[in-house]
C-alpha cells in the first residue's frame, strides 16, 4: 500500500508529521509493505509553518500510484488558487482507494468538487468559512473526524493523529491501532 501525504509551503507541521508517524509506526509494528511518503508540487524543499523545512520524497511528476491520499492543512489559501494543485489532488483522489484530509486540507479537497453532498469537518476555527465557501458540504462541528464513502476528514492538528489511527484500525485492525497508539505513547481519542 502506498500512502501519499501532500505537503506544501506553510502546511501545519503536525498535520503531516502526525499521520506520517502513525502510518510509519503501524507499518513497523505490522512488518507490512506499506510505503509512507510526502508528495509536493515540485521536488524541492517545502517550508512548512514556522519555517520547518521538509524534503518531499516525490513530486507530482514522479510519485508512485497512491492508495491512500492525505491532504494536510495549514495556510491553504494560496494552494486553492493553484490550478495544477487542485487538478493533481482531484486525479490522485479519483485513483486512490481512500482519501483523507487533516484540518484545512478539507478546503483543498472541497475545491475538487469530490466532496459535494458529503458530511465533512475541519479545524473548529475554519468550519464556518468552509460551510460558507462550499455550501454543498454538510460541515459538522462536533466530531474529531468523520468518514463517508472513501473520504475521511478531520479537525485540526492533533485530530489528524486520531483520524490516522482510525484508518489503521480500518485497514489492519482496531487492536493494531491501539498497539500503534501505545507505541507512540499517545492517548487515542477513539470517539469521533
Amino acid at each position: 500500500m502506498h500512502i501519499g501525504i501532500y505537503i506544501y509551503n506553510d502546511a501545519e507541521v503536525l498535520d503531516f508529521s502526525g499521520p506520517f508517524e502513525v502510518f510509519s509506526t503501524a507499518k513497523r509494528l505490522a512488518d507490512n509493505d506499506w510505503q509512507v511518503f510526502f508528495v509536493a508540487e515540485q521536488n524541492k524543499p517545502v517550508l512548512a509553518r514556522a519555517g520547518f523545512s521538509v524534503n518531499p520524497h516525490y513530486s507530482f511528476d514522479n510519485h508512485p500510484a497512491i492508495d491512500l491520499l492525505i491532504v494536510v492543512g495549514g495556510v491553504h489559501t494560496y494552494e486553492l488558487e493553484k490550478r495544477a494543485v487542485i487538478n493533481w489532488i482531484r486525479e490522485a483522489a479519483d485513483a486512490a482507494a481512500k482519501v483523507a484530509s487533516v484540518c484545512t486540507g478539507t478546503f483543498l479537497l472541497a475545491k475538487t468538487d469530490l466532496l459535494d453532498g458529503l458530511t465533512v469537518t475541519t479545524h473548529w476555527e475554519d468550519q464556518a468559512d468552509l460551510a460558507a465557501m462550499f455550501p454543498s458540504l454538510n460541515v459538522i462541528t462536533n466530531k474529531r473526524w468523520v468518514s463517508q464513502g472513501k473520504f475521511t476528514t478531520s479537525g485540526g492538528i492533533s485530530a489528524g493523529i486520531d483520524m490516522s489511527l482510525a484508518l489503521v484500525a480500518e485497514l489492519i485492525s482496531p487492536e493494531h491501532a491501539e498497539l500503534t497508539a501505545k507505541q507512540m505513547e499517545y492517548q487515542w481519542h477513539t470517539n469521533t
